[in-house]
């Protein structure tokens, strides 16, 4: 696991690259891409050094880092840079600075790389007037394969839309729609996935399948990396993540270790009660407790264990026969804690 300091972003002078496509690019080809498993098991993506700017703004600075087989959490919060990061690996982005190779070849200016990934975008990309089916086997007839139709009858089975396929995605549900991408994504087999905020509009039931059909990619060898501003849903999914702050790569690992980053620092927690004051009282020598301050009628509290103040604090209410009304935590946004997480 790595950890470094974000600092203040600066702004970077316009790059170019040079450089156009090879003969080898340009070859259209036709047919599905190499399972999975034939895949380089080592570095199938590789940025190094890659920043992206627009102007004076800087979308993504200086990220380094190296994606295998499985499934990798994008985690940070909205603006981090996480849509952007997507798109220079997608090769639908130059990088201003670095370089970004996605199955051994660069991604800008590169057709074949198509036919590797599978992408996911965040923002709409379906058109309305389109049935499922339409949608997805425009997408295979994309790819050059040689059955379009029985192509998208199996993506379209893999993110369980059978139903609706011949309805005009224009009456799907968000949840819908979005399986409609995924479907289109995948109708031609790639081996590496590319998925930003792939959960957004699913009921529950949805997004427990997707993640299970996510899983199943992963076990066949294919490199899995989506975005989520959502820390439970990398957890429940992701077995390595890369936490985005501000453009810049604040932490990479094993989820667990950045977890407990995460959670073992000082939390603040503002609490309601039928008398704050004797519970302030009762709080200030607990050992999970390192401050209390009463003002302006809001008892905030200050604890170095969120799981273990939260365990404790029925016990001490009751002991001074105090009723809790209400146990807020003040500094749970996703902001507050990649901010601190930096700071380490």
């Amino acid at each position: 696991m790595t950890i470094d300091n974000a600092g203040e972003l600066a702004a970077l002078p316009p790059g170019r690259e040079a450089g156009g496509m090879s003969p080898s690019d340009r070859e259209a080809g036709s047919g599905t891409v190499p399972p999975a498993s034939g895949q380089p098991a080592a570095a199938a993506i590789d940025l190094r050094s890659v920043s992206r700017w627009y102007g004076n703004v800087v979308a993504v600075n200086d990220i380094s880092f190296t994606l295998g087989p499985g499934i990798t959490g994008l985690l940070g919060p909205n603006g981090a840079g996480k849509s952007t990061l997507l798109h220079l690996m997608s090769g639908f982005l130059r990088p201003s600075a670095g370089e970004v190779l996605v199955g051994g070849g660069r991604a800008w200016r590169r057709p074949a790389l198509y036919r590797q990934v599978g992408l996911v975008p965040e923002r709409e990309a379906v058109h309305g007037f389109l049935t499922g089916f339409e949608f997805v086997r425009f997408n295979a007839r994309l790819q050059g394969l040689r059955d379009p139709d029985a192509a998208a009858a199996r993506a379209i089975g893999l993110v369980d839309l059978g139903e609706a396929q011949h309805r005009a995605i224009g009456t799907y549900s968000k949840g819908m729609r979005q399986r409609a991408k995924v479907a289109g994504a995948l109708v031609h087999d790639p081996p590496i996935l590319l998925l930003d905020e792939p959960f957004n509009g699913m009921d529950p039931r949805q997004r427990l399948s997707m993640m299970e059909l996510l899983q199943r990619m992963a076990a066949e060898g294919r490199v899995v990396l989506f975005s989520s501003h959502i820390l439970e849903e990398v957890e429940r999914l992701a077995q390595r993540v890369l936490v985005i702050v501000a453009g810049r790569l604040a932490a990479s690992g094993d989820f667990r270790a950045i977890r407990k980053l995460m959670t073992d620092r000082p939390h603040t927690f503002t609490v309601r009660s039928s008398d704050d004051r004797r519970l302030a009282g009762a709080l200030i020598g607990n050992p999970a407790v390192f401050g209390v301050e009463l003002a302006g009628g809001v008892l905030e509290v200050r604890a170095s264990d969120f799981a273990g103040f939260t365990r404790i604090i029925p016990g001490v209410a009751r002991a001074a026969g105090v009723s809790l009304f209400e146990l807020l935590p003040t500094d749970e946004s996703l902001e507050s804690v990649f901010s601190y997480l930096v700071a380490r």
